[in-house]
């Protein structure tokens, strides 16, 4: 006897797409196998079955073989395959052949029809159970819709982070390309199976990149119940301690507390530090580079001049020789400080434009020729 599929669903034989849909996702939840690590068995056939209900009777076509001729019909091999349905099976609405089946119960031909291809009728496969779930829940297993939250300024120093993964431990981190620090390693089972992320950008003055700073998160944490198929929502405040010299591109790696997934994982929150820019000061590497301007008595006669550092501080600039355009003075100790060498920072380069006059009144060449002469 063959599989009822309604009642595998749940749903009765006059349930519409809606309640297909309802009735699937809230069972798939509930027998996801990895839901389910005491009765992996059990939770893959019936984790399947629901699959393969759910694909038949949201095809119409499927569906109208399924209701005739059950599931023996629906899977029938052509032409002597094992399997195959009996006689009656003439005259099946939309184009089965009339007349029964020439050669016997177990041989027969189909013209096209319901769930037929040009070449004749085509016996139903089921698909994976996984690519039917992740129709629901997108790649990677979780509800579509989720972990996809928008990222905000609240208060001033206060973020947001909406509709996706919150925190649970303090996480690790790592800056552009380096190893992570703090990582836990992973257990075989999570290596074996790895937890989607999502990455999430966080805007940070230099300022900030320079002194350290404490940036205030609103996380907000999706959790499923399994046996409503609902989604709860659950915030919260934290704290993100950003540590002096830290670059654009340092990653905050969280692990096992974002969005709840079908299987019963979290997924993992990447939080990336992203450099917001500056009037003053551009950064290279290590190294904080800022731009003078220079009139041509001051390139000529030398200059003495100030820049304000980011901790608020005036650091001199001054020369008493001829200064190129684009000359570049070098003031060490002045740059951002070097996260991995705690006390050490990188050089200020200051670089030099010189504002050549657009033009001179015929006295005003008179006076710089002699003086010039032999230059």
């Amino acid at each position: 006897m063959g599989k009822d599929y309604y009642t595998i669903l749940g749903v009765g034989k006059s349930a519409d797409e809606d309640a297909l849909k309802r009735a699937y996702k809230k069972a798939a939840l509930q027998w996801h196998p990895d839901r389910n690590p005491d009765k992996k068995e059990e939770a893959g056939r019936k984790f399947k079955e629901l699959a393969e209900a759910y694909e038949v009777l949201s095809d119409k076509n499927k569906r109208a073989i399924y209701d005739q001729y059950g599931e023996e019909g629906l899977k029938a091999a052509p032409n002597g395959g094992a399997g195959g349905p009996g006689p009656g099976m003439s005259g099946f609405p939309g184009g089965f052949g009339a007349g029964g089946f020439p050669g016997g119960a177990n041989t027969f031909t189909f013209t096209s029809g319901p769930g037929m291809g040009r070449s004749g009728f085509q016996p139903f496969m089921p698909s994976s159970a996984e690519d039917i779930f992740r129709q629901f829940f997108g790649a990677g297993g979780r509800p579509g819709g989720m972990g996809g939250g928008m990222f905000m300024d609240v208060d001033n120093d206060e973020d947001s982070f909406g509709a996706f993964p919150g925190f649970g431990r303090a996480g690790s981190f790592r800056t552009g390309g380096a190893h992570g620090h703090g990582s836990p390693r992973s257990s075989p089972a999570q290596v074996q199976q790895q937890t989607p992320s999502v990455t999430r950008t966080l805007p940070v003055s230099l300022e900030e990149l320079y002194t350290g700073a404490q940036k205030k998160l609103k996380v907000t944490r999706r959790l499923l119940d399994g046996a409503t198929a609902r989604a709860t929502t659950a915030e919260r405040i934290i704290t993100v301690n950003i540590q002096p010299g830290w670059k654009s591109g340092t990653k905050l790696k969280y692990a096992d507390c974002g969005d709840e997934m079908p299987n019963g994982q979290a997924q993992e929150l990447v939080i990336q530090i992203e450099q917001k820019p500056h009037p003053v000061f551009t950064r290279e590497g290590d190294n904080l580079v800022t731009i003078i301007s220079l009139s041509l008595v001051e390139s000529l006669t030398g200059f003495k001049k100030s820049v304000k550092s980011l901790d608020g501080r005036q650091v001199d600039v001054s020369s008493t020789a001829v200064t190129s355009p684009g000359y570049e003075k070098r003031i060490a100790n002045e740059g951002m400080p070097i996260s991995r060498q705690p006390g050490r920072k990188g050089d200020l380069l200051v670089r030099c434009v010189v504002n050549f006059p657009k033009s001179l009144t015929i006295a005003q060449r008179e006076a710089v020729k002699e003086p010039l002469k032999g230059l």
